[in-house]
């Protein structure tokens, strides 16, 4: 074998750079250190464009918004010890909600593992739990053929995040091996493009055609797979009542008459009362989880239950499938059409609009001065004309925006689902604006929350970012509030954010002088960025009018209801038709 020229040998670190560049990738988020300055010595020479963060979590979380916004796979770069620590509630984010990532860390010399040197930790053992692989690179041969793999193994099967920690001497290292495109990739042992069998296509057919109340229950696997239109189809053909997840959101146009809702803990009551009285609900893409299913034993107790997934050790996991179909969805969906009949179910469906009409989402009247938090949200849709792309915090600002925001696109709505992380939203607003530079993106965030990574805000701001930060402040930790209120006898520990003996959100007498910690508008403007406190809808809407016309960077905080509750609720452990609403509340207080 003829050894290459020497002008073609390449460093480990140019290696790295050079498989991004290989792999589609045009935008790397990331922060600096030692381990990983060689990597970022050729960076500079690239025409990558590279986004700076304020602190690793923060990376990690762009990138993911990036990714839920565009469907590529985000690519962050830290270095070692702490850099790749902070990464693990970001990659832990990912992995549970099914988001492709590469993740690039900086390790010390391999001769120094294991000797306690400055800034090593062992980032395989660290995430080896919260990725859905992770390489340690010992040898720069390798690393071509590993950053191909990673992108790979990152966006087929079930999605999910990977790791490369790669020591600074790998990174050093010489090589001639070639830059390798991840469609050159094939992993022993690992088939993600499984076709489902038709067997199992032809029993899911001639169950849907039998069954009087079928229910399609659609999760955040339908943009996995790319399946929103099957989905639409299938729904129409036959007419069945479409019911979606958190993560599912936008996957069928909630405007639509068949369109049932959110399901689940804080779902719609016609969403929740069709699982309970449906004869056969079908899973796509979705994986039963526990703020879905409520009490397990009571799930669509009467139901056929069939459940498509391409993750097989998701069927079965939680509720048992009597039809079983392992495969890609969208190619489910169109293996299934042509064997559908047409069925105009028309009992099932007016019983459908009949709980729509009855019961919608309501929102409560004012309460003293204070904005109603629901209301900030359908303003958001409102002004925006239901175009904006919506990103999301954790808490009641999270379920707020599901509930009163109708999502009718694809890729719509960005959140994080299963491990409900807290400082999300800022950061991962700001990666979806990179993504989608001519949306408009709009963040909502509670005041706890958006001071977990307040400081991404100066990133937006630097980069000349039209991003608009909602902040629903009510002083408090709100969903914990809540459910101490609820569950918890009203003892409230440890939830209000504000100065010992100060009550909750004080009303002020003049706006100009507030008396609200920390001040928003002021942290706002200290990073460049716009700012405006509002208490009234009046204001609210001229705020959000400026601000989604603008191209600056826009803050602005909503003073809301401090004791206002997210409703409906099924309470922890029950089924999904014991759901608690307000009403409720006050006739038993």
């Amino acid at each position: 074998m003829a050894v290459k020229k020497k002008s073609q040998m390449r460093s480990g670190a140019q290696c790295v750079i050079d498989g991004l560049v290989k792999a589609g990738c045009d935008t790397v988020f990331g922060y600096p250190g030692g381990q990983i300055l060689d990597v970022f010595n050729c960076l500079y020479d690239s025409k990558l464009h590279f986004v700076l963060s304020r602190h690793e979590q923060g990376s990690v979380h762009q990138a993911d918004g990036y990714t839920r916004a565009t469907g590529k796979t985000g690519v962050c770069i830290v270095t070692s010890g702490p850099g790749a620590t902070n990464t693990v509630t970001g990659l832990a984010t990912a992995y549970m909600d099914g988001i492709p990532m590469v993740c690039i860390s900086g390790q010390v010399p391999l001769s120094m593992i294991g000797n306690d040197a400055f800034q090593e930790a062992d980032t395989i053992g660290i995430t080896r739990s919260v990725t859905k692989h992770n390489y340690l690179v010992k040898n720069v041969d390798e690393l071509p053929r590993i950053i191909a793999e990673a992108f790979f193994v990152a966006s087929t099967g079930k999605p999910g995040p990977v790791l490369i920690d790669i020591p600074k001497d790998v990174q050093r290292s010489m090589t001639a091996m070639p830059s390798v495109s991840p469609e050159e990739i094939s992993v022993r042992a690992y088939e993600p493009f499984v076709k489902p069998e038709t067997a199992a296509v032809a029993r899911l057919a001639d169950a849907l055609n039998k069954a009087q109340r079928p229910l399609l229950y659609v999760g955040g696997g339908a943009f996995v797979s790319q399946a929103e239109t099957a989905i639409r189809k299938l729904a129409e053909l036959a007419n069945i009542p479409v019911t979606t997840t958190l993560m599912g959101l936008g996957a069928f146009p909630e405007t639509h008459p068949l369109a049932v809702g959110m399901v689940g803990m804080h779902g719609s009551v016609a969403a929740n009362s069709a699982v309970c009285q449906c004869d056969l609900i079908i899973a796509a893409g979705a994986r039963f989880d526990d703020r879905v299913t409520g009490k397990l034993s009571e799930f669509a107790r009467g139901a056929t239950v069939a459940h498509i997934d391409t993750d097989r050790s998701a069927i079965h996991k939680s509720v048992k499938a009597d039809i079983a179909v392992y495969g890609d969805l969208r190619t489910a969906l169109e293996m299934l059409l042509p064997r559908i009949a047409k069925n105009p179910r028309a009992e099932w469906v007016k019983q459908i609009a009949k709980w729509k009409k009855d019961s919608p989402l309501k929102i409560p009247a004012p309460r003293d001065k204070f904005l109603q938090p629901q209301r900030v949200i359908q303003l958001i849709d409102e002004v925006s004309k239901g175009e904006a792309v919506v990103v999301t915090d954790v808490g009641q600002n999270q379920m707020w925006a599901a509930q009163f925001f109708n999502y009718t696109k694809p890729r719509s709505f960005v959140t994080s689902g299963g491990l409900g992380t807290m400082g999300f939203g800022l950061p991962a607003a700001i990666g979806a604006q990179f993504g989608r530079p001519k949306d408009l993106v709009v963040c909502v965030s509670g005041d706890g929350g958006v001071q977990m990574n307040f400081q991404e805000l100066v990133v937006a701001v630097e980069h000349k970012l039209p991003l608009n930060l909602i902040i629903l402040n009510n002083g408090c930790l709100g969903m914990v509030r809540q459910w101490q209120e609820l569950f918890y006898s009203k003892r409230y520990s440890a939830v209000m954010l504000g100065q010992k003996n100060r009550p909750v959100n004080e009303q002020i007498k003049d706006a100009k002088d507030p008396k609200y910690l920390p001040d928003f508008i002021m942290m706002a403007e200290a990073h460049g960025a716009c700012a405006k406190r509002v208490f009234s809808e009046a204001e609210a809407r001229a705020a959000m009018k400026e601000a989604f016309a603008s191209d600056k960077v826009w803050v602005i905080e909503c003073i809301v209801s401090p004791d206002e509750n997210v409703f409906p609720i099924v309470p922890p452990g029950a089924s999904l038709a014991d759901m608690m609403h307000a009403k409720e509340i006050i006739e038993e207080a």
